[in-house]
C-alpha cells in the first residue's frame, strides 16, 4: 500500500514545536535553529494546504487543525521509537536500561538485581542512576523508576512502592547516651537530615515529623544536611546522630542489623516509587519483564515488612 507522507523531518519539526508551543525549544530538541524549525513548518503547512500554528509576536498556538494532528503523530514517532528500539535489541543482544535515583538505585534496586538475573538469563539489565529527567530516547533508556506523586504526562505510570519516613540509627549509638524510648530523647542526639531535592515539593522532614510525633521541646534544625539520601543513611551507619529517611532505602541495613530503629513512628510520604515507560515501550518483551519482576520484588518487600514486629 502506497503513502503518502510528508517529509518526516517536517513532521518532526511540527511535533516539537507543537509539543514545545516553542520554535525555539524545538530548535533546541533537534539541534538546528528555529530559522529552519520555521521553515519546515512553512514548508508542511503549504503541503497540506492549512495553516498548522497561529503566530503572534513572541507566542505560537495550535489552530485547530494543528491540535488534531498532534496525538497521532506523537504516537507515530513513539511507535518508530520503538520500532528502532526493537533493532537495536536485536543488536545488543537484550539489554535493558533501566533508570533510576540513586539512592534508590544503589540501597533497593542493587541488592536484588540479581534475582533479575537469575529469572531472566538472556536480559542484562544496565542501571544508570540519575536524578535528572530523561528523555527515553535520547538517552536510549528502556524503563526508569521515579519517587514523586505519579504524574507523568504522555508515560506509562505504574505503582511500585510506597514509602514512610522513619528515624534510623547506628545500634552503637545507643549503647552510650541517654536512652532513646520517646521522640522528646532526641534532643540529646545529633539530627541526620535527608536534604535530597524533590522537584520541589515538600516532603516530611524533621520538623514535620517532630510535630507530628506531638514534640516541640527538640530544635529540628541542628545537625549535619546530606544529599543524596545514601549519604544521610551513611551517616547513620558510622554513628554520626540520628537519620530521618525513607524507609525503603533503609530498609537493607535495618534488616541486617546494621541500623536500627529506636523509635517506631513513622509519618507517610505523599510521594511513592513508580515504574516508568513511554507507551510505546510498555508491552516490549524485556520492558515488560523487568517491570513483572520488580512488581514481585515489591510484593516480596512488602510481604518481608509485615512479617516484621
Amino acid at each position: 500500500m502506497s503513502r503518502r507522507l510528508p517529509p518526516l523531518n517536517a513532521l518532526r519539526a511540527f511535533e516539537a514545536a507543537a509539543r514545545h508551543l516553542s520554535f525555539a525549544k524545538a530548535a533546541q530538541e533537534l539541534h538546528v535553529t528555529p530559522a529552519a524549525i520555521s521553515h519546515q513548518i512553512k514548508g508542511l503547512e503549504d503541503y497540506l494546504g492549512v495553516a498548522l500554528f497561529q503566530r503572534g509576536k513572541r507566542t505560537i498556538w495550535l489552530t485547530e487543525a494543528g491540535q488534531a494532528a498532534l496525538p497521532d503523530l506523537r504516537n507515530g514517532f513513539d511507535y518508530l521509537a520503538a520500532g528502532i528500539a526493537r533493532i537495536r535489541d536485536l543488536e545488543t543482544g537484550g539489554v535493558i536500561t533501566v533508570s533510576a535515583a540513586p539512592s534508590f538505585a544503589a540501597k533497593w534496586l542493587v541488592p536484588r538485581i540479581e534475582r533479575f538475573h537469575q529469572a531472566q538469563p538472556d536480559i542484562d539489565a544496565r542501571v544508570s542512576a540519575s536524578v535528572g529527567l530523561v528523555d527515553f530516547d535520547r538517552d536510549q533508556v528502556d524503563i526508569g523508576i521515579r519517587y514523586g506523586r505519579g504524574r507523568y504526562p504522555d508515560l506509562s505510570a505504574e505503582l511500585l512502592l510506597h514509602e514512610e519516613v522513619v528515624p534510623v540509627c547506628s545500634p552503637a549509638l545507643l549503647e552510650d547516651k541517654p536512652p532513646l524510648k520517646q521522640p522528646k530523647d532526641l534532643r540529646h542526639f545529633t539530627l541526620i537530615h535527608d536534604d535530597t531535592p524533590m522537584l520541589g515539593q515538600p516532603v516530611p522532614d524533621w520538623r514535620m515529623w517532630l510535630l507530628a510525633a506531638g514534640v516541640q521541646s527538640v530544635d529540628w534544625t541542628r545537625g549535619p544536611r546530606f544529599s543524596p539520601t545514601s549519604m544521610a543513611i551513611q551517616a547513620a551507619l558510622d554513628g554520626q546522630g540520628v537519620a530521618l529517611v525513607g524507609r525503603v532505602l533503609a530498609e537493607s541495613d535495618l534488616s541486617a542489623g546494621r541500623l536500627v530503629r529506636p523509635l517506631a513512628f513513622a509519618v507517610p510520604s505523599d510521594f511513592a516509587y513508580y515504574i516508568v515507560c513511554p507507551q510505546a515501550n510498555a508491552e516490549r518483551p524485556k520492558v515488560k519483564a523487568f517491570r513483572d519482576w520488580l512488581l514481585e520484588e515489591a510484593e516480596r518487600y512488602r510481604q518481608e515488612i509485615r512479617q516484621k514486629p
